[in-house]
C-alpha cells in the first residue's frame, strides 16, 4: 500500500515530524508508533478486518498454535535465508504484499516502498487501488523487482490497460486477486466515515470512472466486474506474458483449479482478514493447498506474518515464501522508506536467525519435521 511532489501531498498525511527508528526494534513496535501518528481514520482502514474482526486475529494467533522443533549438530556455519520464487533470487523468503493507498501512510508512497523491497533484496507488489501508476513506480524505483496486482473491473479496458502499461514497464509478474468480488463490512471504516481525500490521485479509479478518486475503496469494489470465471483466468494466463499468480485461494479444490488453468502460482490468503470473517486463519489453509498442488505451482501465503519465525513456520507447512502487508505500511508511516526498509532488515535478520537455531541453513532446508501443532 512511493516519491511525489509537494502539491501532490494528501490533506492527511503520515508522520509530519519523524522520529528515531532506533528505539523500533521489531514489527509490534512498528505498529504501535504508527497508531500514534497515523489519522485514525487511515489507521482504521489500513489496521481493520470485516465484521468481528476473527479472522483478522486469527490470521496472527495461528501462527501461536504452532511450535518449532529445531534439529542440533547441524552445520550453520553458512546461514543464508536467500530463495528464488517465479525463479527470481531474492534476500529471503518474504515479499511485500499488495496493499492500497501509499500515499496515505507517507508522501512518498508506493515508490518509497517498492524502493525499500529492492534494498532489501526482495520483490514489491504494486496494488490496483495504488496512488501511483506502474509508471511511476518504474521511473522512481527502477532497480526494484516488482509484481503488478490485478482486479478485474466491468470496463475490462481500463484493467487491459494497467495490465499493459506494467508489462511494458517490465514488472515480473501478475498476481490477480480472486477473494474480493464485493468488498467485506469493514465495520472500522463505517465509524470514522474513512474516504480518500480529494488531493490523493487513485489512477485506477480515475481510468475507471474519469475522476480523481471514489468517495471510498469500498465504493471502488462496484467497479469490479463479478463476472469472472475460471475460464476468465485461462484466458488471462494464454494471453499474458507474465506468469500469473492467483491471490485469494482458500481450498485444495480451487488451487487445483488454478493449476489447471494455467497459474504460475497460488496465494493462500483470506485478503489480511478483510473479506469474509469466519474464514480460517490463512496458515490453516496453508497445508492442504502445499499438499495438494505444491508439485506443479508456487505456493505462497499472506495474513499474520509479524516474526521471522513466523515465515519459518509457513515454510515447514508447506509454503515456498510469504508476503506481508500491514508491517511494511507501519514502516512507511513511521519512517517513510527508511522506515520500511528497517522493517524488511528486522525481519530478515530474525528468519537468519531462526534457521540458524532451527539448524536449517536455507530456507530450503525447512522441512515439515521442524515444526508440531500444539
Amino acid at each position: 500500500m512511493a516519491s511525489t511532489a509537494d502539491s501532490d501531498l494528501p490533506s492527511t498525511p503520515g508522520p509530519s515530524a519523524p522520529r528515531p527508528l532506533g528505539d523500533l526494534v521489531n514489527v509490534a513496535d512498528f505498529e504501535r508508533r504508527a497508531a500514534e501518528v497515523l489519522e485514525p481514520g487511515v489507521h482504521g482502514y489500513y489496521a481493520g478486518g470485516a465484521g468481528d474482526e476473527r479472522t483478522l486475529r486469527e490470521n496472527v494467533a495461528a501462527f501461536g498454535r504452532h511450535r518449532l522443533r529445531p534439529r542440533v549438530l547441524v552445520d550453520v556455519s553458512a546461514v543464508s535465508a536467500a530463495t528464488t520464487v517465479l525463479g527470481s533470487p531474492v534476500s529471503m523468503p518474504l515479499l511485500v504484499a499488495p496493499t492500497a493507498l501509499h500515499r496515505l501512510a507517507h508522501p512518498d508512497g508506493e515508490p518509497a516502498t517498492a524502493r525499500a523491497a529492492a534494498a532489501a533484496g526482495t520483490i514489491y507488489t504494486l496494488s490496483t487501488l495504488a496512488t501511483s501508476r506502474p509508471r511511476e513506480v518504474c521511473a522512481e524505483a527502477p532497480r526494484a523487482p516488482r509484481w503488478f496486482q490485478l482486479y478485474v473491473l466491468r470496463d475490462r479496458a481500463v484493467s487491459q490497460a494497467l495490465l499493459d502499461e506494467a508489462v511494458e514497464c517490465g514488472f515480473d509478474a501478475i498476481v490477480l486477486t480472486v477473494d474480493a468480488p464485493r468488498a467485506g463490512r469493514r465495520e472500522r471504516d463505517v465509524r470514522t466515515g474513512f474516504a480518500v481525500p480529494a488531493d490523493v490521485e487513485m489512477p485506477a479509479i480515475r481510468a475507471a470512472v474519469g475522476a480523481p478518486t471514489g468517495p471510498s475503496p469500498v465504493q471502488f469494489f462496484s467497479l469490479l466486474d463479478t463476472s469472472i470465471t475460471w475460464s476468465d483466468l485461462e484466458r488471462l494466463c494464454a494471453d499474458c506474458p507474465l506468469p500469473v499468480i492467483v491471490k485469494g485461494v482458500h481450498t485444495a479444490e480451487d488451487a487445483r483449479l488454478a493449476a489447471d488453468h494455467g497459474a504460475a502460482g497460488v496465494i493462500v490468503s483470506n485478503h489480511g482478514g478483510r473479506q469474509l470473517d469466519g474464514v480460517p486463519a490463512a496458515l490453516d489453509m496453508l497445508p492442504e493447498v502445499a499438499e495438494e498442488v505444491g508439485d506443479r505451482v508456487e505456493v505462497l501465503m499472506d495474513g499474520g506474518v509479524r516474526r521471522g519465525t513466523d515465515v519459518l513456520v509457513a515454510l515447514a507447512l508447506g509454503a515456498g515464501a510469504v508476503l506481508v502487508g500491514r508491517p511494511i505500511l507501519w514502516g512507511l508511516a513511521c519512517g517513510g522508506e527508511a522506515g520500511a526498509l528497517r522493517v524488511l532488515e528486522i525481519l530478515r535478520a530474525e528468519v537468519e536467525l531462526g534457521l540458524t537455531l532451527l539448524g536449517a541453513p536455507t530456507p530450503a532446508d525447512v522441512e515439515p519435521s521442524h515444526v508440531r501443532a500444539g
